[in-house]
């Protein structure tokens, strides 16, 4: 009896589906990234990433919201550990987005962020080890944060008391990468002025340079006031859209007023980077295929390359 070859009783196995949802994702990725993953793709021969001199501080600010903040914070330090570096995650959003996404419990009396900046308690007594991630560590934030604000108007150095909680830390790391939230108060103030670095995401629409001049100014006056190693150092391009021309417009006015600030890989419209979170993983390791995870694993590929440049 000859064989016959049995349809799939779910029509989403068919390969025909797969294959046709598969072009759908990987074509946002853009000619830019393509071509730096050509060169250098993720796992191939390339094994080891440069360590920094010292531990690189940065902060993934923008007060707009929806920029891709969270996701940046996460996946970048998520590439990084997967390659030999230590990373800190410090969650300073009293959402506790990046808490979630890195599997990190921040609910109920979780010892988070709000207690070090506001009781002065410890930053070793809340960092907890990411699961299954070696040399990935976060500090979760719990909905209490969302008070810090007010609290800490009153307290002595009240801008500087995160950058106090992290010289403290003793634990050697390449990297401390800090989430801010959506806002310009006193927790951004404090990642600002804890950090050397900023790392700005700009999404690739219509009002992505909207209020960027105002971040702009804020870190010129930290820089001024109180913490003149601050540096723009990275602008990440997210949610690229290569089949619309205006993400390419806009991507081409960003590079034009940055220059070499702005990393050359961009980071596509990617459906898995959105589902990663609700399984408590980076796109790294929920997906490590998709064009999400490849762009994030390109994107921090260069940050630890400019780690002598910066």
């Amino acid at each position: 009896m000859a064989n016959v070859t049995q349809t799939p009783l779910n029509p989403g196995d068919s390969p025909l589906v797969r294959e046709a949802l598969s072009s759908v994702v990987s074509r946002e990725t853009s000619a830019t990234q393509a071509v730096t993953q050509a060169g250098d793709a993720p796992g191939g021969a390339e094994s080891t990433w440069p360590r920094p001199p010292k531990c690189r501080v940065i902060a993934v600010a923008n007060q707009k919201g929806g920029v891709g903040k969270t996701t940046t914070s996460v996946n970048i330090a998520a590439a990084l550990s997967m390659n030999g570096q230590r990373v800190l995650v410090v969650d300073l959003d009293p959402q506790g987005n990046a808490s979630t996404a890195l599997a990190t419990e921040h609910r109920g009396d979780v010892p988070d962020v709000y207690q070090v900046l506001v009781d002065d308690l410890p930053m070793a007594d809340i960092v907890k080890q990411v699961p299954d991630m070696p040399g990935l560590y976060c500090a979760p934030a719990t909905i209490d944060l969302a008070g810090a604000e007010i609290e800490l108007v009153s307290l002595v150095a009240r801008e500087a008391r995160l950058r106090r909680a992290l010289t403290a830390y003793e634990a050697e790391l390449d990297y401390i990468i800090i989430d801010c939230p959506p806002s310009l108060g006193l927790l951004t103030v404090n990642a600002l002025v804890a950090a050397e670095e900023v790392m700005i995401p700009i999404q690739c629409e219509y009002y992505a340079l909207e209020g960027l001049g105002q971040l702009l100014r804020n870190v010129d006056l930290i820089k001024a006031h109180l913490n003149p190693t601050l540096r723009l150092s990275t602008i990440v391009l997210t949610m690229y859209d290569g089949r619309t021309r205006l993400a390419s417009q806009v991507a081409e006015e960003v590079r034009a007023h940055f220059g070499d600030t702005v990393l050359n890989t961009v980071i596509p419209r990617s459906v898995r980077l959105s589902e990663a979170p609700s399984y408590g993983q980076s796109v790294m390791t929920y997906d490590p295929g998709s064009s999400g995870a490849m762009a994030y694993m390109d994107a921090a590929r260069e940050i630890a390359h400019r780690a002598a440049t910066v």
